[in-house]
């Protein structure tokens, strides 16, 4: 597909990134790394919040912003790639910072403090409703969540960008679930994200529309599968090294292997698991080692 990229903002109305300017919070120290949360704008005025990890008594050596999963709980966002809350195999923070890398970890729009009303790690009656009102509050108005998910990632890579002393040809993404269709379709589309992790969210569209398979919201974009399907966005991801995750069991990753043998060129490092979609140690260790791989 001839620049998708190009093609896929025009659809949207996404703009290219821009300078981030960064509110600085407080400091924890922990073992081998410090969390810290920060603030930042997105397009709407709103405000991002996120974690950012940074090794201890080092300067980092790359960086990974991380998008975190999905699973129903709206209530857990950054705090669960910081190992605070949720499945300990999704606490991807702590694992890369004490590998040496710097590691942004931003709430997605309706999760953990970016619900409306609502703040923290609690559920809330409410929370599925606010997913859905930030997709059709967008789509009365002829605007998309994709949009807003996508304009929110590429901050998160503008704010890595900015750390004192970062290598711009060691900063990429990585994601499981929402997470990495969020990471997929962010690294199409931003060439500064010099390597990509995605886990459980490669599959083709006809697969998942003919297992009925669910969709995220934020892919609720008119004619986006007469735009492109998974592979397209694989390829334009290319030549930058691209991990792919899946499992056999996992109908969101049902056949990532077919997707992946679609696309041209080596510069995909497929890991296929005999599992469902959740991560377990095995893929979390093989993640860190590949980020940091491609990071360091």
């Amino acid at each position: 597909m001839t620049d998708l990229a190009t093609t896929l903002r025009a659809r949207l109305g996404l703009a290219w990134p821009v300078p981030v300017p960064v509110q600085r919070g407080e400091v924890v120290a922990a073992d081998g790394y410090t969390r810290e949360r920060i603030e930042y704008s997105g397009h709407e005025g709103d405000v991002i919040p996120a974690f950012l990890f940074m090794p201890t008594g080092r300067e980092p050596q790359g960086g990974v912003a991380v998008f975190h999963q999905h699973n129903g709980e709206f209530h857990f966002g950054k705090s669960e790639v910081a190992g605070l809350v949720g499945s300990p195999f999704q606490a991807f923070g702590p694992a890369l910072a004490r590998r040496g890398l710097a590691v942004l970890a931003p709430d997605a729009i309706s999760f953990e403090d970016r619900r409306a009303g609502v703040t923290g790690v609690e559920p809330d009656t409410y929370d599925w409703l606010q997913h859905y009102n930030a997709l059709n509050y967008r789509l009365i108005d002829g605007d998309t969540l994709m949009r807003k998910c996508l304009d929110d990632a590429q901050r998160a890579v503008s704010v890595l960008l900015q750390l004192p002393g970062m290598d711009p040809r060691r900063v990429g993404v990585a994601g499981h679930s929402y997470g990495g269709y969020t990471a997929l379709y962010h690294a199409a589309l931003d060439t500064r994200c010099q390597f990509a992790c995605i886990s459980g969210a490669v599959c083709s569209i006809e697969t998942r529309r003919r297992a009925g398979t669910g969709f995220t919201l934020f892919e609720a974009v008119p004619g986006l599968a007469r735009l492109l399907d998974t592979h397209d966005l694989l390829a334009a991801i290319g030549p930058r090294p691209t991990l792919v995750v899946s499992g056999t069991q996992d109908k969101y990753s049902r056949d990532a292997d077919e997707v992946v043998a679609n696309v041209a060129g080596d510069f995909i490092t497929a890991l296929r698991y005999e599992r469902g979609h959740a991560l377990d140690q095995a893929a979390l260790d093989a993640i860190v080692v590949w980020l940091v791989g491609r990071a360091s």
